[in-house]
């Protein structure tokens, strides 16, 4: 059976974590996350500068956690591989 697995994220060439997508699901992920911090810029971080810095931390996090989920695995890589 033909392992058919199709990664939104690569890994960096260097380093540890993911670059940009290379599917559109994934772009979509990534054009979401940014409107997301746009809009939370503009209604958040004059209101309250705490509540903007929390707001991008748990966006971050469900960036990661889709990153982790639809990437490839993670590990460091020295960019010879």
């Amino acid at each position: 059976m033909p392992n058919d697995v199709r990664y939104w994220f690569p890994a960096k060439r260097y380093g540890w974590g993911w670059g940009l997508p290379i599917t559109w699901q994934g772009w979509a992920i990534f054009a979401g996350f940014l409107v997301l911090v746009v809009v939370g810029a503009a209604t958040l971080a004059r209101q309250s500068p705490v509540g903007f810095i929390a707001y991008i931390l748990v966006l971050c996090a469900c960036l990661t956690a889709v990153c982790w989920w639809k990437g490839e695995p993670p590990r460091w890589r020295w960019g010879g591989e």
